[in-house]
């Protein structure tokens, strides 16, 4: 399928660069874990999950819009789930590990670990980008 890339994040140079210092005093601990090590939070454990207003997702290591919220919709898992990433906003690559192949979804910006792509979403696109709530901040398009 043509969203799989295979070039390693940590390989890659990005427009953001912190260094791992930078990347600890910047974000929550558990946004760290996640963003910067790889983490998965608990299932259900996101306030993300449940918004449901007009607006976009954006990554938690460095603003850059990720998700419009119209292409957001429940898939059952536990974590907010989008059919579409805006373009640009998110690179791919082939994930090895927990015994699995799986395509990783990070920040096009910052490197950003967000979750994963997997090929079971909705039409249009087919695709579920499962992304961790921790890796996101959301701003509503009613800025009232």
């Amino acid at each position: 399928m043509a969203f799989f890339r295979q070039t390693p994040v940590q390989d890659k140079s990005f427009p953001l660069e912190r260094t791992d210092a930078e990347w600890r005093t910047s974000l929550s601990p558990e946004a760290y874990r996640v963003l910067r090590q790889h983490g998965t939070e608990r299932p259900g454990s996101s306030s993300l999950n449940y918004e449901k207003r007009p607006g976009h997702f954006h990554c938690a290591g460095c603003g850059q819009a990720l998700f419009d919220a119209a292409t957001k919709y429940e898939s059952g898992t536990g974590w907010p789930s989008f059919y579409a990433p805006l373009e640009g906003a998110v690179g791919t690559q082939i994930d090895r590990t927990l015994f699995m192949v799986r395509t990783e979804v990070h920040c096009a910006n910052c490197g950003g670990h967000l979750g994963h792509v997997f090929p079971d979403g909705p039409a249009p696109t087919g695709l579920r980008y499962c992304m961790n709530g921790a890796a996101m901040s959301f701003e509503s398009a009613d800025k009232s």
